[in-house]
């Protein structure tokens, strides 16, 4: 199988607003986002297919119709449109990031010649994206940020070997990071809200047990959780999980940048 993608870039508008609850339980459950007036985004869809390479062409499909029909169900549908006053769909579901990807999926899927559709990610701003991948549930990824220093140290092996395995992060002062941290929770959206999890409720549920703990802090010295570990961002990534994960029913996976370079993954023990 050969796996191609595309990017499509447009602006739409929406409010996220039940008609029959008051303006306080609306401002409790959506925040900002429920001001009447509405507010937009510049959404990033990335639509991947897939497919077998056809040996007299040497392509899967021609690039030209995927964004025939991608661009075209876009530019109609979604491009400079206020979605839950102009959209038949979204007058009936709140355009969540993941709704809007549910619908997507349902519009794209089949309609690719030759091909298969594989994943759509659509990105509402730099810190929220929402994913659905073949069959599975859809994903939403929120992504936080936090300072911290380590240093890269095991007491199971010799000085010699920790310098010879970790080189400048073994400096015994430690070192440091600006570490991007991405939370992905998955399920179904809620059918009222639209929502897989309170975006307010997630976020100060990150603040509270990972990043008040870790951010401007030395992992080594300064915390319980890397008092007997050493902090190395694999490391670093598990017990995020772990720390998350009794409070995070639907947490799907912890993703952890240590820097532009390196990027880390977790998604919990294997179950068999």
């Amino acid at each position: 199988m050969i796996y191609m993608s595309r990017r499509v870039d447009f602006s739409a508008a929406h409010v996220y607003r039940k008609a029959s609850w008051s303006n306080e339980r609306n401002v409790r459950v959506f925040g900002a986002c429920s001001n009447p007036n509405g507010h937009g985004h510049d959404y990033v869809l990335e639509v991947m297919v897939r497919g077998h390479l056809d040996a007299r062409s040497g392509i899967v499909v021609n690039i030209v119709d995927i964004d025939r029909i991608v661009k075209g169900i876009i530019r109609n549908e979604l491009d400079g449109k206020f979605l839950d006053r102009e959209h038949s769909y979204f007058k009936e579901k709140i355009p969540t990031t993941e709704n809007i990807v549910e619908y997507l999926w349902s519009r794209f899927d089949g309609a690719f010649p030759n091909c298969e559709l594989y994943k759509i990610r659509l990105q509402e701003n730099p810190f929220l994206f929402s994913e659905k991948e073949g069959e599975s549930m859809v994903t939403l990824t929120r992504k936080y940020h936090f300072s911290a220093a380590h240093r890269l140290h095991s007491d199971f092996l010799t000085e010699e070997e920790n310098a010879a395995i970790f080189g400048k992060c073994n400096n015994p002062h430690g070192h440091g990071h600006n570490y991007r941290l991405e939370v992905t929770v998955s399920g179904s959206p809620d059918p009222e809200t639209g929502m897989i999890v309170n975006l307010t409720d997630l976020d100060r549920t990150i603040e509270r047990v990972v990043l008040d703990k870790f951010d401007h802090k030395h992992l080594n010295l300064d915390t319980e959780e890397f008092k007997n570990l050493n902090p190395t961002s694999e490391v670093v990534a598990l017990v995020i999980w772990n720390m998350l994960e009794p409070h995070i029913p639907n947490l799907y996976k912890i993703g952890l940048w240590e820097t532009e370079k390196n990027y880390f993954e977790y998604c919990g023990p294997v179950k068999e």
